[in-house]
């Protein structure tokens, strides 16, 4: 496999490029590669030659999309289906990265990669319009939604990850409050990257949820990283509508993993042995 990780510099990225070690022919964050480029992605194409591009690149600020619409499905939608076109004049494999909000959360189970799709904000719409982007490009695809991913050193204009900044609040004594009425599957990023290699290892194609095991509320897995760090703080109970966001959440979004559980591949690990890692 010659690889090349785009985005590598967030919490998905960099997982992948350890993960794939020297099968990783070219990686780089956005100063490296501006997905919304199309002359620079596919200068990037013909100068390395990967065979497959993991595509961790994204506008996630999701409260954000809901006033910069234009640059989310630049980033989320244009940049994709540049990806995508490429990958498809090279005959190079993407694998694109999407995401559990492009769901409403009404569903009241885990929903199949077949459910229908209904965003709730401009972030979920932008994912969505970048997954109908890579499916109609015709490239080879593996496309994986995912939710809630967790690692170390996320974006620093979000102050790091939701476990980052909350034993970052804990350690400073500052009062937690935290939403305890959304439900999903926190996902560990180097867990997710060893999955996303894996489909590809295999020859697998086509649309797949992935997430690590199990599933929790916000404030579950605020609970659980306090906890973990061994922190004795009182972490309290709100409502999602109580912090007034300008972008709706899906209440219930946990994803099934039984498709890439068909396709032969073993479970991730439950979140909660993945976060005592991350914690660690």
């Amino acid at each position: 496999m010659r690889a090349a990780v785009v985005g590598a510099a967030g919490q998905l990225g960099r997982a992948l490029v350890e993960r794939l070690g020297p099968r990783a022919v070219w990686s780089g964050g956005r100063d490296a590669l501006d997905v919304r480029d199309a002359a620079a992605v596919a200068a990037m194409f013909e100068r390395e030659k990967p065979d497959v591009v993991f595509n961790a690149t994204a506008y996630n600020a999701v409260d954000a999309a809901e006033t910069e619409p234009a640059e989310a499905l630049a980033v989320n939608a244009a940049g994709p289906r540049h990806l995508a076109w490429a990958a498809r004049q090279h005959r190079a494999r993407l694998v694109h990265v999407s995401t559990d909000y492009v769901f409403d959360g009404t569903a009241g189970r885990p929903y199949q990669e077949d459910d229908v799709p209904r965003p709730l904000n401009a972030y979920g719409a932008s994912k969505l319009a970048g997954e109908a982007m890579v499916r109609a490009s015709g490239c080879d695809l593996v496309l994986v939604r995912t939710s809630g991913v967790l690692g170390a050193g996320a974006s620093r204009a979000k102050g790091g990850s939701f476990v980052e900044r909350i034993l970052a609040q804990a350690r400073a004594g500052k009062p937690l409050r935290v939403v305890a009425d959304q439900v999903f599957a926190p996902t560990y990023a180097p867990d997710l990257a060893g999955a996303l290699i894996a489909l590809v290892d295999a020859g697998a194609r086509g649309v797949f949820h992935v997430t690590n095991d199990g599933g929790c509320s916000w404030h579950e897995l605020a609970e659980a990283a306090v906890r973990g760090a061994g922190l004795d703080v009182p972490i309290e109970k709100i409502a999602a509508a109580d912090l007034a966001r300008p972008a709706a959440r899906p209440a219930y979004s946990i994803l099934s993993n039984d498709r890439y559980h068909a396709a032969g591949l073993p479970p991730l690990r439950h979140w909660r042995v993945a976060l005592a890692d991350l914690v660690r």
